[in-house]
Order: structure tokens, then sequence, then C-alpha cells
């Protein structure tokens, strides 16, 4: 018979370090580290109120409330934070025997260890009359007695089951979750990032985020207002998923003026270098106002026309700032790949292009000559226009700055007999949180399929957007309003 165990007291994280942060020189080590703490402070209550972090040189720990789904809310936001290499989940206990050790395993392991083979491991700190053999030699034998393993094997077990005796405390370790890496935000010099909100500038900006600088957005709207909306959604969830320790600012540059002058008086061939020139001159007047040193573009060689190297290295003469490029080497398989890894994926694959400026044969191998010959009939008062009218906006408010701005739609909080309610979120979401309604038609059709699918549906109904919050549904409502649809409101979510 199993003897008493002690009952789960509490939840801790062992985080440790990305290791180029363990390399550093003493003062640089104790600095990233106490920048990664400074972010964690600021984040973890959000996530789970009762956090309490402690540590330093060689890892932090993470002590949880007893709620799972504030736990799994911390664990989330863990995993998110650039400078963790990983953390580890621990269960605490008083050490009383091996005896008493061992039923705790048998009780905290036995089912993962059923029918499997596995190795003990013990890491054991200060003075105790038995070794870390002694330990999981009597921990491996209690699971082969009472829970059916299949065997022991040190070379390659399917299960390892991994423990630390602390003195008089014991930690069971449990799942390894693997951190983002990099560099703790703050740690490195903020950055300008041209966001189109495409796959490249996209992940562009979330390497600058993964190796700890601080990517600040400039969009350049080219004439669509369906595009910008789809922009601030992306910005504020890089923000908010990745960076929300920090304040980043978007910026958005009217450049449909600029796209109009192109097209009237840029030679045909050069129109998408000079495009890109313009770009980077107002990006660097939006960089010195925000005190910003550098530019993050996301092209990669030879993807289009104006990527080829004789290309960019004409584009960079616009610029007086450094122009950093993180994915010029990098595959359109693996951006996507990182796309779909960090939660980004539907929003670029769903963005609305802008077609405007495609030149019909452009130039692959253009020379400064021939651009200052085609920029000569370009008019830079309207450049100036631009710049002076772009509008500067905190990342934690661009939700709310559209749905402030998104007010056409009808608000309802009741749906009419007939009305068909459209629930746009994710379909993780829609699984964890069913939206069920009586006598009422509810239709699931994610946010990042509506603009295709809309038109689809039956014109003679009426539809009710509907999302947790009401600020996503309020936004696509926006959307489909532009592009003319009339047979829609959004759905007030219920209080509560």
């Amino acid at each position: 018979m199993l003897r008493f165990c002690a009952p789960f007291t509490t939840m801790k994280l062992i985080i440790k370090f990305f290791p180029e942060i363990t390399i550093k020189t003493r003062p640089v080590r104790k600095r990233f580290v106490s920048q990664l703490k400074a972010n964690l402070r600021l984040l973890l209550p959000e996530a789970d109120p009762q956090a309490r972090l402690t540590g330093g040189w060689d890892s932090l720990e993470v002590v949880l409330g007893d709620d799972p789904v504030l736990q799994a809310r911390a664990i989330a936001r863990l995993r998110d934070t650039p400078g963790i290499a990983h953390f580890v989940e621990v269960r605490d206990y008083p050490l009383q025997d091996l005896n008493a050790l061992a039923d705790l395993c048998v009780a905290q392991f036995g089912e993962q260890v059923r029918g499997k083979v596995f190795a003990v491991r013990c890491k054991r700190v200060g003075r105790h009359d038995f070794s870390s053999q002694d330990v999981a030699q009597r921990i491996g034998q209690a699971l082969m007695d009472h829970c059916g393993a299949r065997g022991v094997s040190l070379k390659s077990p399917d299960v390892w089951v991994r423990l630390e005796i602390r003195e008089q405390t014991i930690w069971l370790l449990g799942t390894r979750h693997q951190g983002l890496g990099g560099f703790p935000l703050g740690t490195m010099e903020p950055v300008l990032s041209l966001l189109s909100g495409g796959f490249d500038s996209t992940i562009a900006s979330y390497r600058m985020l993964q190796r700890g600088l601080l990517p600040h957005f400039v969009f350049f709207n080219l004439g669509g207002r369906a595009h910008e909306l789809g922009v601030r959604q992306l910005a504020h969830h890089l923000w908010q998923r990745y960076a929300a320790s920090h304040r980043l600012r978007f910026v958005s540059v009217p450049f449909d003026g600029v796209v109009a002058e192109l097209l009237q008086n840029v030679e045909n061939s050069q129109m998408g270098v000079v495009l890109k020139r313009m770009m980077l001159r107002a990006a660097n007047r939006v960089a010195r106002r925000l005190d910003l040193d550098a530019l993050v573009t996301g092209e990669a060689i030879a993807q289009v026309a104006s990527q080829t190297l004789p290309n960019l290295a004409v584009i960079d003469q616009a610029s007086e700032l450094l122009v950093l490029r993180p994915l010029i080497t990098t595959s359109k398989t693996e951006i996507i790949d990182t796309a779909r890894a960090i939660g980004t994926y539907d929003f670029a694959a769903s963005m609305p292009e802008y077609c405007g400026v495609i030149s019909i044969n452009p130039a692959i191998r253009t020379t400064p000559r021939e651009v200052a010959q085609a920029e000569q009939q370009f008019d830079f008062a309207v450049l100036e226009a631009a710049i002076e009218n772009a509008q500067y906006l905190e990342c934690r408010d661009l939700l709310v700055e559209q749905e402030q701005s998104a007010g056409q739609a009808q608000l309802v909080s009741a749906v009419l007999e007939g009305e068909v309610v459209l629930d746009i979120r994710s379909a993780d979401e829609q699984e964890a949180n069913p939206l069920s309604l009586d006598g009422t038609d509810v239709v699931h059709v994610p946010f990042y399929q509506l603009s295709g699918r809309f038109a689809e549906l039956d014109a003679a109904k009426t539809y009710l957007l509907y999302c947790d919050r009401g600020v996503m549904s309020r936004l696509h409502a926006q959307y489909l309003l532009d592009a003319g649809h009339r047979n829609l409101k959004v759905l007030r979510p219920a209080a509560g």
C-alpha cells in the first residue's frame, strides 16, 4: 500500500536564459537579466495577479497561484517573452523519506510511464543520508512495481522522470516549455520597421523583437482603408503578444498622393524602385522624429524586381539611416512557416493588397543615373505633404482607435427574427467558448475568411457580426461597409 503523500502546494516555473546572455561579461549579463525581470514584472500580473518573481544570476523563478486558467495564461506569456530559452514547470513538496518520495513519484508520474520505457534523473543539493543514485533506484523500482511500466533505459527512454532535491524540498520537474530566445526587449536600440501587413515585413519585425530590438511601425497607405485596418490589427497583435512590456508607436503615412504622382510622372519601368525610395525618405523623417537610428524592411533577394542587388543598392541611397534587412537570404517557405508559428499567417494571408503601382516591364538592374532622371519629374511637395499628414498612434490604442472610427455599423444587443449571427472568432476561440443562441442561426466564418466569403452569403438576409469583445467585429464590419455591403450589423457582446 502506498504511503500518504504531501498534497500539492504551488506551481513554480524555473526560467533559463537565452544562452548568449550567459556568455556576456558580468556587467552586461546583469543588465540583461535585470531588464528581463523588469519586463516580466510588467507582464505577469496581467496573466496571473498572484504571480511572484524571484531569482537572478543563473535563472528566474515564478510562483503562480492555484487557478489553472491563470497558470495557462502565465505560461503562454512566458513562451512569447524575448530573452527566455526555456522554462520548466515545477511542483514542490517537503522532503520526508525515500519511501514517501517514491509514493509521490508514483502518484505524479504513474500514468505517464504506464506501458512505456522510462528513466529517472535526480539532482541533489544539500546534505542527505542518501545519494542521487539511491533516489533514482528507489523511484524506478516503485514505478516498475506499481505503474505497469515496460522497462528502464538510460539511453533512449520514452519518458524522463526528473526531480531535484534542494535541502529539505523536493522539486518534481514537469513540462518543459520552449521560449522565444533572443535578448530581452529594451536591451537593444529601438528601430523603425516598414510594415505592409504581408508575410515578409511582419516576420522582419518579429525578428527584431526576437533579438531584443523594439520595432516601432510605419505603414504607407497606398490608397485603401481596408488595408490600413488590417495592418493596424497585425501591429496590435505583434505588440500585444511579444512586446506588451514596452511602448511601441504605429505611424500611418497617407501615400495615395505619392502613388498618383508616380503614375502620372514617373517612367513605368522605374516606378517600383522610386516608390521604395520615397518610402525610405519618409521613413527617415519619421525615424528622426521618434529618435530612432535604423530602418527595417522585409526585403529578400530577388523575390520581386525591386529586390535585386543593383536595385536595393539604388534604393538605399535614398536613406541617411542604416537599413536592416533580416530576411535578405530567407526563403518564402521559411517566412510562411514562421508566420504560422507566431500567429500572423491568417492576418497576412487575408491582407487586402494594393496593386496600383505595378510596372509592366520593371527594371531589374537600374542605376543611380536612371533613377535620378525618373525622379526629376516627381513633385516632392507631394511627399512632404504625406509626411506632414502622418498619423502617430500608440500600438496599445490601435483597436480602440479603430473601434471609435468604425461607427457606421449599427450596434445591436438582440437578434431579430430571420437575422443570422456570424461568429467571426478564430476556430480555437470558437471551440473553447462555443456561441449558442436559442432560435438563432449561428454561422462560423473566421475573421480572416470574412471578406472573401461574405459575398457568397444570401444577400436577402441580415448578418450580425460577433466576437468576444466587440472590437474585431466592428473592424470587419467596416471592411464590409467599405466594400459596399449594407446587410450587416454588429452584435454587442453580452455583459458579464
